[in-house]
């Protein structure tokens, strides 16, 4: 058997993971990314990574640089609050505490866990690849073509290039990503004793949601890391985290410092017409003229964001695909698989796609699988639960523009049932330690 070499198209979480599990495996592998370089087109936004999502990256990544991972990290968030939209809160939840590497809960901005999973592979990713097109061979093989005129040939081709996935396109043009009719406007602000002094103190140290009247949502993270704002290490972190953080290659390319994620979202018909087009200053207005009602201290934070980093998404959520075909093109993550944030757990299912492929590439490598065998296999597990988590995501409050959450009059009754939802839950020790349970154990139960 020839030696096997993969091509994956797109550097984020779930290729990039892919492409660390086959390279500690000894398969070749080579990952085009449409990016000009490192630093470009990630926004610096949390990334919840469960204990699915923890063993993946332990499983595929240098043990040095998993190490680097954790040491990475932003704080681990000690309560769950729900809010009202007057900043009061109705429930504070008292999430575990776990120094376990794997079975437990991570923070992580999204620009810093880019830089960790592309360190060390200068060799393996090509920057500057925008996809267009694949032709399979009459050999077996297949070829990638770029839009800069060049190509590549390899044995199998990986989707990883996300929501709008143009390989999907090509692929499986029956399949269907669709708006969910939900609109969110995210933005950071930077961590000051003044901003610090606007959310309540169990709020600050955890995550914390708001459901307010019209079907308003927002949920807010607040992100502190090991490093100061000069990217040195913070007084108090020493030991091998210290050293780690100090020898680490990635935070030269990586701006990311203490701050407050928030992310507000409603129907998008409540936002004005060409909100998608809109950024910064202009962004931050509408949300502002949104929520008049809104506590000034809540609104102070909306007010306080970093411009720069003030964008809108379209909520999308993929349609069931039935199983196909199985060739040597296959796909991972968003590109097959694109879920709300309603459960957290979209780039946790990439990283299980990628852990689950390198394992059926490892069986090719071996002799004890064929390439085509191994492919089917993967999609057989990864369908199943890829569209579980569609699901999943899509029936959490809010996260689904049909939601009776946003309905004029039904969501007022909506609204009230979940507040004394919260406040009971809160308010018997046995429901709160139920709560907690079964939100910890849905995140776990893949690991």
């Amino acid at each position: 058997m020839s030696p096997l070499h993969v091509i994956v198209i797109g550097a984020g979480t779930g290729g990039m993971c892919l492409a660390h599990g086959l390279r500690r495996a000894g398969i070749s592998v080579a990952v085009y990314e449409r990016d000009r370089t490192r630093a470009d087109g990630v926004h610096g936004y949390r990334v919840g990574i469960d204990p699915t999502g923890n063993q993946a990256l332990k499983e595929c990544l240098p043990r040095e640089l998993f190490d680097t991972y954790t040491a990475t990290c932003a704080r681990t968030p000690a309560h769950f609050n729900v809010l009202t939209e007057r900043r009061r809160t109705i429930a504070s939840f008292r999430l575990p505490e776990s120094d376990d590497p794997v079975h437990s809960e991570r923070s992580v901005s999204r620009m810093t866990l880019r830089q960790v999973l592309l360190t060390g592979m200068e060799d393996v990713v090509r920057f500057g690849k925008t996809f267009t097109h694949y032709e399979r061979g009459a050999d077996g093989t297949v070829t990638a073509f770029f839009a800069d005129g060049t190509s590549a040939t390899g044995d199998l081709l990986v989707a990883a290039d996300g929501t709008g996935s143009r390989v999907r396109r090509q692929y499986l043009p029956h399949a269907k990503v669709r708006d969910t009719g939900v609109i969110a406007v995210s933005a950071k602000v930077a961590v000051t004793p003044e901003t610090r002094a606007l959310l309540p103190d169990e709020a600050f140290d955890g995550i914390s949601v708001t459901f307010a009247p019209r079907g308003q949502f927002c949920i807010w993270h607040v992100m502190e890391f090991k490093w100061d704002r000069d990217g040195a290490v913070k007084h108090g972190v020493g030991g091998n985290e210290a050293e780690l953080i100090a020898r680490w290659p990635g935070l030269l390319y990586d701006n990311t410092r203490d701050y407050i994620n928030w992310g507000f979202s409603a129907s998008a018909r409540r936002f004005p017409p060409g909100v998608m087009d809109l950024r910064g200053e202009d962004l931050k207005r509408v949300v502002l003229d949104m929520t008049p009602n809104w506590h000034p201290d809540l609104r102070a934070l909306f007010r306080a964001a970093d411009p720069g980093s003030c964008f809108p998404i379209a909520i999308r959520t993929s349609e069931p695909v039935a199983p196909w075909k199985s060739t040597n093109v296959t796909l991972l993550g968003d590109a097959v698989h694109t879920m709300t944030p309603g459960r957290g757990v979209g780039a946790n299912t990439a990283l299980r796609d990628a852990m689950l492929l390198t394992r059926r590439l490892v069986a090719v490598r071996d002799g004890a699988a064929s390439l085509l065998d191994a492919v089917a296999a993967y999609e057989a597990e990864m369908i199943p639960y890829g569209f579980a988590r569609v699901a999943d995501s899509l029936a959490q409050n809010g996260t689904n523009g049909d939601d009776p959450l946003h309905r004029p009059v039904v969501g007022r009754a909506v609204l009230a049932a979940n507040r004394m939802f919260f406040r009971v839950t809160n308010g018997i020790p046995a429901l709160r330690r139920k709560f907690v349970a079964d939100l910890t154990a849905y995140r776990a139960a893949d690991a």
